[in-house]
């Protein structure tokens, strides 16, 4: 019988992860990772609220394997979905994630964005944000 080895993205997700989690706290000016952390979680909670299921798992598979199950993480399948809004109405939803424990920066959305766009193919990335709904493809904008 002949093992299959372990993928890469696998077997390097948590350098991976610790690398993306670093350079998006840099890029919005915060303290912790603690603090880039709970501003990630939102962002991707917020994007994935405007997509129905099938839509989020293509967005999904683009990326890494520590974001990947950050997005979906306590997906109620039941919420319905919400229309893509302006910038300024999102971003206030991020920052309401967590409340008190958030201190997400106006540029939120495009902060993560600009960490995500370092952290995969980006052609990729824009092939699945091109298929989704009106309004993804400027979420992901840095």
């Amino acid at each position: 019988m002949i093992a299959m080895t372990i993928p890469m993205e696998y077997r390097q997700a948590s350098a991976d992860f610790d690398r993306f989690i670093l350079d998006a706290r840099d890029t919005a000016g915060l303290r912790t990772t603690n603090q880039a952390y709970t501003m990630v979680q939102a962002v991707l909670q917020a994007f994935r609220r405007r997509l129905d299921i099938s839509e989020a798992l293509l967005f999904a598979s683009v990326l890494p394997p520590v974001l990947r199950a950050i997005f979906v993480t306590d997906w109620d399948l039941e919420e319905p979905t919400v229309p893509f809004s302006g910038r300024l109405a999102m971003t206030r939803e991020v920052q309401a994630f967590r409340g008190d424990h958030n201190v997400s920066p106006d540029s939120a959305i495009a902060d993560v964005a600009a960490a995500l766009r370092r952290d995969v193919d980006e052609a990729k990335l824009d092939r699945v944000l091109a298929r989704l709904p009106q309004g993804a493809v400027d979420f992901w904008r840095a």
